[in-house]
């Protein structure tokens, strides 16, 4: 299977283990729902309408509610070491980062209109991603699928607040 020559090859490629660990850490819950949070924060100090806030809130509690039924009813195994645990597509940790991230750039983007942020949410989400498979977390199937997940919840969550909210989460 191509997706397990792949995550083979990253895993035993010449990528640093110490920053590909740092990198698959910023998919846990711990980090990712503390920067939200500020950002949550610094949106609902600086915009009146709460909409955005709360579209926010409940997309990102979506995420563990929408994916381990997901991992359940998939039950793939898990990479080495992992192997043979199931549960593993998609990855709870590639959906958390990219969709707190995601959502962080929304928001912020509805209060100031920089693209910027977007580009580096790229490339951290594509970090966490490669973090994930090179430590063996993952196979490169399970982030890619949760990135699929993730576009659905922040395009629903920006619908949502362009239809109910004065502050669009895509202006």
């Amino acid at each position: 299977m191509y997706d397990e020559r792949l995550g083979d090859a990253i895993r035993t490629s010449a990528i640093p283990s110490g920053p590909a660990e740092f990198f698959a850490d910023l998919g846990n819950m711990a980090v990712a729902l503390p920067v939200l949070a500020g950002t949550l924060a610094y949106v609902t100090w600086r915009i009146r309408s709460r909409v955005a806030v709360i579209v926010a809130a409940v997309t990102m509690a979506l995420v563990p509610t929408l994916v381990a039924p997901l991992q359940a009813l998939i039950d793939r195994p898990g990479p080495p070491p992992m192997a043979p645990d199931t549960g593993f597509y998609p990855s709870g940790h590639a959906a958390t980062a990219a969709v707190a991230y995601g959502l962080c750039v929304l928001l912020l983007r509805a209060v100031h209109g920089r693209r910027e942020p977007a580009y580096v949410c790229v490339l951290l989400n594509a970090a966490v991603g490669l973090g994930l498979v090179r430590q063996g977390y993952h196979w490169p199937a399970d982030v890619l699928g949760s990135w699929c997940l993730a576009v659905v919840l922040l395009c629903a969550a920006a619908r949502l607040c362009r239809s109910y909210s004065p502050v669009s989460l895509a202006s």
